[in-house]
């Protein structure tokens, strides 16, 4: 996976705030934000921080509108269809990468119906174990597992998901024989991996660092490149030995495709402004993700780079929506 590039997150850039809306370009009227999902997920929850932060910026409001169903690919679809003026916006997630390799016969082209206008946060995942397994460390969970092939099971999300897709580069990193049990959200699969019915799951830092702090799941490390601020003593897959287990969960702003460069450096000024937020930052903060705030250009390229990585991670394993 590519680095982030950092130079841009988390600050306004000097002098844009203070210039009056009026001598600004588009969007002159209410913004929509689609969130492809149900509300209260990561997705939802990212958009619903930065809106009322950019709508001031903007001298608009912004409005977050769900609209699930079909992997994401409804409500993306639905701003594939809205006028390129910067008015109808798409917040996504990874599935946006994915998508393309699981989902045929779809009315648009992810790699051509959208342009970025920046990479927003990005989520990092944990591996994590119930509390009563007998190890202490990734090493030694996969000496346990490696001791009982076919006869264990691990829990995601749902099939094709960050946590699904974070398993599966780890098994074919690990060769270890467990087999999948998807589940309808990462929330769902808590109870069960506290129970041992699941012996491991990728889990969002969000959802599960309080649940390791209070010890109802054991983790074991962090795959992505650097350690959790939230879980300092957690290492990462490439210290316990598997540097190629690097899977984070993000999130992507995107307009659709045709929308003016004026129009994309806006709202990508208003996401810088919203990110530069203590109130933004601190509540990121809290959920364990880390703001990016890319602008348009560096987004398009995070995004190729994603799509080209996972989708041969999907057809390598053979992975399909069901």
């Amino acid at each position: 996976m590519p680095a982030i590039t950092r130079r841009a997150a988390l600050a306004a850039p000097a002098g844009l705030a203070a210039r009056p809306a009026r001598a600004q370009p588009a969007p002159g009227r209410p913004v929509r934000i689609i969130a492809p999902f149900t509300p209260g997920g990561g997705t939802d929850t990212t958009a619903r921080v930065l809106a009322p932060a950019m709508g001031a910026f903007l001298g608009q409001t912004v409005l977050v509108e769900n609209r699930p169903g079909a992997a994401g690919s409804l409500g993306a679809g639905a701003v594939a269809d809205s006028p390129a003026d910067g008015h109808t916006l798409l917040i996504d997630a990874l599935n946006h990468a994915v998508n393309p390799q699981l989902l045929h016969g779809l009315r648009f082209d992810y790699a051509t119906a959208f342009a970025p206008v920046s990479l927003l946060t990005v989520l990092p995942q944990i591996f994590v174990v119930p509390p009563a397994l007998p190890v202490a460390t990734l090493a030694e969970f996969v000496d346990w597992a490696r001791a009982r092939p076919g006869r264990l099971a691990f829990g995601s999300s749902g099939n094709a998901g960050g946590s699904h897709l974070g398993a599966t580069l780890f098994l074919r990193e690990t060769g270890l024989d467990i087999g999948h049990v998807p589940y309808r959200g990462g929330s769902a699969v808590l109870p069960d991996l506290i129970s041992g019915t699941v012996v491991f799951a990728f889990a969002t830092v969000n959802s599960a660092t309080q649940l390791i702090r209070d010890g109802g799941l054991k983790a074991l490390a962090v795959a992505s490149e650097q350690r959790v601020a939230a879980l300092p003593a957690v290492p990462t897959m490439a210290e316990a030995g598997y540097p190629a287990v690097v899977l984070d969960e993000w999130n992507l702003l995107a307009a659709p495709a045709g929308t003016p460069a004026a129009v994309l450096a806006r709202l990508h000024a208003a996401v810088r402004h919203a990110l530069a937020q203590p109130a933004v930052r601190d509540r990121f903060a809290a959920i364990g993700a880390t703001a990016v705030g890319s602008p348009p250009e560096e987004a398009a390229s995070y995004l190729v780079a994603q799509r080209e990585r996972l989708g041969r991670l999907v057809a390598d394993a053979a992975i399909t929506i069901e």
